[in-house]
């Protein structure tokens, strides 16, 4: 069942309203003579109540309509035509609020002022409904963060399907120049685009004053007048830089965001989300600044272009004034939108504009379109020529798409290259191109994200204009770790504010699940099971249980996304509990540092014992390569071990995505199915490279921590401890790549195997595409746990694996197995050819290496290979010489993997340092 309470208003203060909000008792008084004789009440004569007089005019009909939806009284006034004189917009007047139906073009005409005080809500009807402030005219709209001005339609105001486009939008006029003004010096009225005839802009003052947009929201507006031309959210025609804009928001237009004709206002602190074209347009002449900038394409893959579309003049792209803002901490987040028209992308350069961009981050999924392009055209082109002549400046940016397309090159009309733009963007030595930059789903870094570390942001303020605030990130946020950094919290829609009416939260299990009793006696229990064919969001005030083998979606077919809340819990009660994420389905576990997602086992919330093997754990399958596949090109099934029929992965696409887990804590798993078989605790069956995996642990699994059959996902900060089998395994054509792994062996010295146990295949040991990751930055620990079958181990690789690892220490106590093993046959003559590396790194064990053979049956000395045929290389004595608990202390020279996409480049080798604690505060089991 579920229980949901009636609409809510947030955007008002509880002082407009009286009963509503508490407070003391009423009290009423009366003068009372106390003296002797007759008492006598002189209470004051009543006198009416007093009405203000609000501008507009009433509308009964609309304020009817609009308190049935929102469950009080609220006084609607019909603002129309032309604004002469100063005017207030109040938020609430004789106790009750006040909203604004805008009826078609409202127009604050020269010499008027249109003040809007802090929470007041104005609506559009239709999309003839919009607002221009006219040249000479001002609006002082200044919201607080707790109170912002939201222009919003009709269906929002009343809790509607909402869409973009459904009224018009905002258009402020102002007196700076354009390129598109006379240059004979006569008057300059230039018409903009989407409002009624005589809405003019343009003159000769750069600095010249419309007002204050502070604290103000802009939704589904845009609409479309005439076949591509809507309205954009805000349009600024010819605004000068004495106008104050700071903490806008533009959410779901049908055109642009913003868009800027000329002029040389300056913004801070400016979201736009859910935009059907660009979020920010430039064109004829724009000279202002902009810092603190979030871009978000919609969540749902909707309608995207691109983040930014910068243009001077299509005609003479080199015509004065021209376009050259200025631009610093701007995060751009793509999605996946493509159509025959237009696709969701990052920067276009173009028309002949300058720019000069700081600090900025383009980001998005893999089927995103290019983060960076520069028109081309022409062999003289004038963009072309203002990047190679310094009028186009990119510093301290990253560009992080994982697309394989972060550039478009600049091309000439023959096709000729006229701008290698990687070529460009990499000669700046503070640019970077990144695959893991770390970033939450709402754009937040993490404390470990390369746009944090240290200097990696340029301070804007010291080397281009006061106007900047001072930074040392890169992107529009600094570090999650940095309380209050996220500004759009508490006013922005979709961060805690902007909405006029909202459902309270509700309560009870979600559609798709079914309530259960209690797990632990307080909080709601809510239970999957068999097959999820629609999109699902676990919300994190219930706890989870899986009911027999839980499948995301079917093999292709009923394809679903599963969203998991940061802080949620899911249990397994049994060895048959497990979760499958199918082929073309994805699970979006975004866990945070605070709130991790834990996947655990009943006895875990009931205060039982706890161990390895009570439940199943967690399978995801995708379309990517494996070595299994059939080599006739037939379609590629291959069944997952562990999980039932029809549990199957393989394909074609190594850059295919199943989704993310972030920050995603799996205990107590690994229920063994038949002797040999058991579940890992997190098993990747084909997956891509557009799959995200960061901050994960897997502890005290029966079977391997994590294991890969093939695929391309890559991992970042990866804690597997106490696991019983392999901590690392990976089989049939793997070639991912990890950094920041650390394992840990039971300190009780309980059962275990291999830190990696690394195949390609047992039959045909050099089957294509074959086993070669690429892993960095591992630290594995070892305890003396011996048998017959097998014991704790470090690294061993076989069956015609390569791999490429790099800034490794191995190590453990006295009694421990051997550090670093290579199976005899192809995989030495791998490891003698050079296909086979491992530098930078330190192994402290006993029984350091052991030796076998190659393929010819000549002995290989191991230990000489690791010493002489690597680089920084070099043995220890013990795990007291390289480490203090989990933190490396040994001083070998890590690996430079300047120019790579995904590896960072650390300042030790191992996984954890004190100085870089990635494990405090999220994971379990690494107490000492």
């Amino acid at each position: 069942m579920q229980i949901n309470s009636l609409f809510k208003i947030s955007t008002l203060a509880c002082a407009i309203t009286l009963a509503s909000c508490g407070g003391g008792d009423i009290k009423l008084s009366s003068q009372v003579d106390n003296s002797v004789g007759d008492t006598t009440i002189t209470n004051p004569a009543p006198t009416d109540p007093i009405v203000t007089e609000l501008p507009g005019k009433s509308s009964s009909v609309l304020g009817q309509d609009v308190s049935t939806a929102l469950g009080f009284d609220v006084a609607v006034q019909v603002l129309d035509g032309k604004i002469t004189s100063d005017m207030t917009l109040v938020a609430s007047a004789d106790s009750k609020p006040v909203f604004y139906a805008i009826s078609g073009a409202l127009e604050v005409m020269a010499g008027a002022t249109l003040t809007v005080e802090p929470g007041v809500v104005l609506f559009g009807q239709s999309g003839g409904d919009y607002v221009v402030v006219h040249r000479d005219a001002k609006i002082m709209a200044e919201g607080i963060k707790t109170k912002p001005i939201i222009l919003t339609s009709l269906q929002d105001v009343k809790g509607e399907e909402t869409t973009a486009g459904q009224w018009g939008g905002v258009v402020i006029l102002g007196n700076a120049p354009s390129n598109k003004c006379p240059t004979d010096g006569s008057e300059c009225a230039l018409q903009i685009e989407g409002a009624e005839e005589g809405a003019v802009f343009g003159g000769s003052n750069w600095e010249d004053n419309s007002g204050i947009l502070k604290y103000l929201i802009v939704k589904y507006a845009g609409f479309e007048i005439a076949p591509d031309n809507e309205l954009n959210g805000i349009t600024f025609g010819g605004v000068g830089s004495g106008t104050t804009v700071d903490y806008i928001q533009v959410h779901s237009n049908a055109d642009d965001g913003v868009e800027f004709f000329g002029g040389a206002v300056n913004v801070k602190h400016l979201v736009l989300t859910a935009n059907k074209d660009d979020s920010i347009d430039w064109d004829n002449g724009y000279k202002g600044m902009l810092q603190h900038i979030y871009v978000e394409h919609a969540k749902n893959a909707g309608e995207a272009n691109r983040g930014i579309e910068g243009d001077n003049d299509g005609s003479t792209p080199d015509k004065e004034p021209q376009s050259a803002p200025i631009i610093a901490n701007l995060t751009i987040v793509g999605n996946n939108f493509d159509s025959a028209d237009k696709d969701s992308e990052g920067i276009y350069l173009r028309e002949g504009t300058a720019a000069k961009i700081f600090n900025t981050v383009v980001t998005g999924t893999s089927e995103m379109g290019e983060c960076l392009e520069i028109e081309g055209g022409a062999t003289s082109s004038v963009t072309v020529n203002n990047a190679n002549s310094g009028k186009i400046v990119m510093q301290n940016s990253v560009m992080a798409c994982s697309n394989s397309e972060n550039f478009k090159n600049a091309k000439a009309e023959d096709g000729s290259v006229l701008l290698d733009l990687e070529a460009w963007f990499s000669a700046e030595a503070s640019n970077s191109i990144s695959s893991s930059i770390l970033i939450n789903e709402n754009g937040i870094p993490d404390a470990n994200s390369p746009l944090v570390a240290e200097n990696a942001g340029q301070d804007v303020a010291n080397t281009q204009n006061a106007f900047f605030d001072s930074v040392d990130y890169i992107g529009a946020f600094d570090s999650a770790d940095n309380a209050g950094n996220d500004w759009r919290e508490g006013w922005a829609f979709g961060y805690g504010g902007g909405v006029v009416t909202a459902q309270a939260e509700t309560q009870g299990c979600p559609t798709g699940t079914s309530a259960i009793s209690s797990v632990n006696g307080s909080n709601i229990t809510c239970q999957l099971s068999g097959v999820i064919a629609n999109n699902l969001t676990l919300t994190a005030n219930n706890i989870y249980a899986l009911s027999g083998a839980v499948f995301v979606g079917g093999d292709k077919i009923n394809s679903a996304t599963l969203t998991i809340e940061a802080g949620t819990t899911i249990y397994g009660r049994s060895g048959s509990d497990y979760l499958v994420v199918s082929r073309d389905s994805e699970i979006q576990a975004n866990g945070t540092a605070s709130k991790p997602i834990t996947f655990t086992s009943s006895q875990d919330l009931t205060g039982a014992e706890t161990g390895a093997g009570q439940w199943g754990g967690i399978v995801l399958l995708g379309n990517a390569t494996s070595n299994k596949c059939p080599t006739d090109g037939s379609d590629c099934a291959l069944q997952i071990e562990g999980a039932q029929d029809g549990a199957v992965f393989g394909g074609t696409d190594d850059a295919d995505s199943s989704g993310t887990l972030r920050y995603v804590v799996v205990k107590h798993a690994g229920y063994e199915i038949a002797p040999d078989n058991e579940l890992n605790g997190i098993t990747f069956g084909g997956v891509g490279s557009g799959t995200k995996v960061e901050y994960i642990q897997v502890h005290e699994n029966a079977d391997d921590g994590i294991e890969f059959f093939g695929g391309t996902v890559n991992l970042k900060y990866v804690v597997l401890t106490s696991n019983k089998d392999d901590s690392v395994d990976w089989d049939n054509g793997f070639r991912g790549n990890l950094q920041y792994v650390l394992v840990k062996h039971d300190p009780q010295n309980g059962e275990a195997n291999r830190g990696i146990e690394g195949d390609n295949d047992g039959s045909t040991p050099n089957k294509l595409p074959q086993s070669n990751p690429s892993i960095a930055n591992m630290t594995i620990i070892g305890n003396t746990f011996d048998t017959a079958d097998k014991d704790s181990e470090g690294v061993y690789l076989r069956e015609g694996s390569k791999a490429q690892l790099h800034n490794f220490v191995v190590t453990g106590p006295a009694g421990m197995g051997e550090c670093v093993e290579l199976e005899a046959g192809l995989t030495v003559d791998q490891a003698k050819s050079g296909d086979t590396l491992m530098s930078n790194s330190v192994v402290a064990c006993d029984e350091a290496f052991k030796d076998s053979k190659d393929s010819s049956d000549a002995t290989f000395d191991l230990m000489s290979w690791f010493i002489n045929d690597n680089t920084e290389n070099s043995t220890a004595a013990n795990t007291s010489a390289v480490l203090e608990g989990i933190f490396t202390i040994d001083t070998t020279t890590p690996k430079d993997f300047t120019g790579n996409s995904f590896f960072e480049n650390a300042d030790h080798v191992g996984a954890v340092t004190k100085a870089k604690n990635w494990t405090a505060g999220w994971t379990v089991g690494l107490e000492e």
